[in-house]
């Protein structure tokens, strides 16, 4: 209940305390409060015994932690097969060679080809020709200017400029 509170903070809670109350009041207020959440928490636990038992014997292992909306969701996908392929599918998904293909069409070159984990076939470079305007891994310096493009020919996209 009260894992958020530094030392610092508990130390200036019972100095405040102590001046609001009085040292002599102080023992009766500590007891009265902790008697007035004993009480809520019997309270608590019997109304939702109460509930358990009005459900019947069909939701026996029903916790209360699962009408939170976050815990629902939680436990309906991991139930849910169709969600499992989805997660196999967003695990196969490779956002580098994406980007690469991406950043190749942009360019007007030729997608190289790879392997299904992104490593270059018969040692082909992954990331383009390795000339003008990339980057000294091999991948395309997409912030380096590029050189002017002929006449007849059209201007890269520029995704900065929408």
């Amino acid at each position: 209940m009260f894992s958020d509170i530094g030392a610092l903070e508990l130390v200036t809670l019972v100095v405040l305390a102590v001046l609001v109350f009085g040292p002599d009041k102080l023992p009766k207020m500590i007891q009265d409060v902790s008697r007035f959440v004993r009480k809520i928490r019997e309270f608590s636990d019997g109304a939702k015994e109460d509930i358990r038992s009005e459900l019947g014997p069909d939701f026996k292992d029903f916790e209360f932690e699962d009408l939170n909306p976050k815990t629902f969701l939680r436990k309906q996908m991991e139930q849910n097969e169709d969600l499992r392929e989805l997660k196999e599918l967003r695990g196969s998904f490779d956002l580098r060679k994406e980007m690469n293909e991406v950043a190749d069409a942009v360019h007007g070159r030729e997608p190289q080809p790879t392997a299904v984990n992104g490593t270059p076939v018969n040692g082909a470079p992954v990331n383009g020709s390795g000339g003008a305007g990339t980057a000294p891994g091999g991948t395309p310096d997409l912030l380096k200017k590029q050189d002017k493009p002929d006449t007849d020919e059209r201007p890269p996209y520029d995704s900065d400029a929408t």
